[in-house]
């Protein structure tokens, strides 16, 4: 090691901590994409007026992001092992940025039906592509902070929009919401195709300590590009397709995944019309009530990456680490939620449902550190085949959603079911995922 930190010449400036400059990037873009696929549930009172929709249109209407967005997932994840983060991350986000943009010129469901399912496909390869850098710039002891790190975007972008979008929506138009926000991501592409390189290594930036901190102590290739890099990585051939869809670990995870999804995209696509139809919240005060959980998840979210790192110091122990910190957090978020359909108070539903919401999304960053500890080689494809069932999530989440709420005047029976799928996901992380026995599987 002292003879590598050596070879660099003394007057050479070089940063300890640019992964973290790269870690933040990642995050400035999950922003971006949560904010626009989040947009449109704060536009639903408008569209529902301007184009005579009810909610099973406006569930449908926000299913088809889940259906684009499960077509390319896996796709996504193919395309970012094999092309790498750089090119694949900055394409992706120009393209979904036009389409957001192009929401504004929708006029009817069918049009906001297609525009939502391009936006799906365009956003597909968004979260292999931070799972790759991830995996490829952190060393294992620092994933699930850096994740849970990034991860925080998702959340943190409701307490941003939340009053941002709701604010722009009534002072200028659901329109003009649009044609603003897609202007985001283009700007975020020219920075990461100057700033990234798909391996450390050949960063400029990044000094000879920090990369042996990244790579664990393990000298660099030297004198490869990333294309060579990445394809001798692919040619090992570690994590077979076989692996990656049928060990008990894996498809643990990616049902969990799907109980955490079908969480998520009912926070994000119904909330605000829960807050309203409900409890009779104005819209630009829904922005406002929608702060608390968000901001609660959040909070949580980080926690839950530096505790999941310092179990992993601790113990050296995936399932302690990873596995505990899901199916005990699944659990209690299911517990926050059946007092929200028996107790019709506005101020215990918002509290419960912060605690509820928080707590569901704890362990996300968990999800994602299990792909990178199991399928390091192929980690992108990895989270494209788990992230296939978080689309999943969103075909059905905000159709049957839509549909109960519609059937029945209210979204308790809506809740019960995404309570249920909160429990089963527990326990198949708690019987099935033994992480530790099958990294050595994966790796043997």
């Amino acid at each position: 090691m002292t003879e590598m930190i050596e070879t660099v010449a003394p007057t050479e400036k070089v940063s300890g901590n640019y992964r973290w400059v790269v870690v933040a990037m990642a995050f400035i873009i999950t922003i971006i994409n949560y904010l626009d696929r989040s947009a449109i549930s704060y536009a639903i009172g408008p569209l529902k007026r301007e184009f005579g929709l009810n909610d099973a249109h406006f569930g449908f209407i926000a299913a088809a992001f889940g259906i684009g967005y499960g077509v390319m997932t896996v796709g996504g994840g193919i395309m970012v092992d094999r092309w790498g983060a750089r090119s694949v991350w900055a394409g992706a986000a120009v393209l979904w940025s036009l389409v957001t943009a192009m929401l504004g010129l929708a006029s009817g469901f069918w049009m906001l039906f297609a525009f939502r399912t391009i936006l799906g496909i365009a956003e597909g390869p968004n979260f292999p592509a931070l799972t790759r850098v991830v995996t490829d710039w952190l060393p294992v002891s620092e994933r699930a902070r850096s994740t849970a790190f990034d991860l925080a975007a998702v959340p943190l972008a409701s307490v941003i929009g939340a009053p941002l979008i709701s604010h722009l929506i009534v002072t200028l138009s659901w329109q003009m919401m649009f044609f603003i926000l897609g202007s985001l991501g283009i700007v975020w592409s020219f920075f990461w195709l100057w700033l990234f390189t798909d391996y450390p290594q050949n960063n400029k930036r990044v000094g000879p300590e920090e990369l042996l901190h990244i790579r664990e102590g393990k000298p660099p290739e030297a004198g490869r590009s990333d294309a060579e890099i990445r394809s001798h990585e692919l040619s090992l051939g570690k994590s077979t397709w076989k692996f990656m869809l049928l060990n008990p670990a894996l498809m643990a995870n990616n049902y969990a995944f799907f109980a955490f999804g079908y969480l998520l995209f009912f926070a994000l696509t119904w909330l605000p019309e829960y807050f309203e139809s409900t409890y009779g919240v104005h819209l630009k005060q829904v922005g406002w009530f929608l702060i608390a959980p968000w901001l609660t998840s959040a909070i949580l979210l980080v926690t839950a990456g530096f505790i999941s790192d310092r179990i992993w110091k601790k113990t050296g122990s995936m399932r302690a680490a990873r596995s505990h910190l899901i199916w005990i957090c699944q659990l209690l978020s299911a517990a926050c939620f059946v007092p929200v359909v028996m107790i019709h108070d506005m101020q215990i539903a918002l509290l419960l449902i912060s605690l509820g919401l928080g707590l569901g999304l704890m362990p996300n960053a968990c999800f994602y550190a299990l792909n990178s500890d199991l399928a390091k080689d192929r980690a992108a494809t990895s989270l494209g085949i788990m992230d296939f069932f978080f689309a999943a999530a969103g075909i059905l989440s905000p159709i049957l959603t839509g549909l109960l709420a519609t059937a029945t005047g209210n979204f308790n029976a809506a809740i019960w079911l995404m309570i249920g799928f909160a429990v089963t996901s527990a326990g198949a992380i708690f019987f099935f995922q033994h992480p530790d026995r099958d990294r050595h599987i994966a790796q043997g």
